[in-house]
């Protein structure tokens, strides 16, 4: 009984360890901070995107909704 309790308190500090590398390092930020980094890196893509979006939903702006623009999802 005594080392199943052992096994468990184990395996929770090895758990709560694995979240204690989260976040940016301060070394890391120079690299995520280039421009080919960015998510929308290239800005022929993007405007041909933003044209895809325009001509579906019939108005700018429509990234983020679903639909064809046609009132049906």
């Amino acid at each position: 009984m005594k080392a199943k309790y052992k096994w468990l308190i184990l395996c929770a500090l090895l758990s709560a360890n694995g979240c204690s590398s989260l976040g940016v390092k301060p070394w890391e930020r120079e690299t995520l901070a280039r421009e080919d980094m960015l998510m929308e890196a290239d800005a022929l893509d993007l405007a041909f995107d933003e044209h895809i979006y325009f001509s579906k939903e019939a108005s700018s702006g429509g990234q983020g909704f679903a639909g064809g623009g046609c009132g049906c999802n």
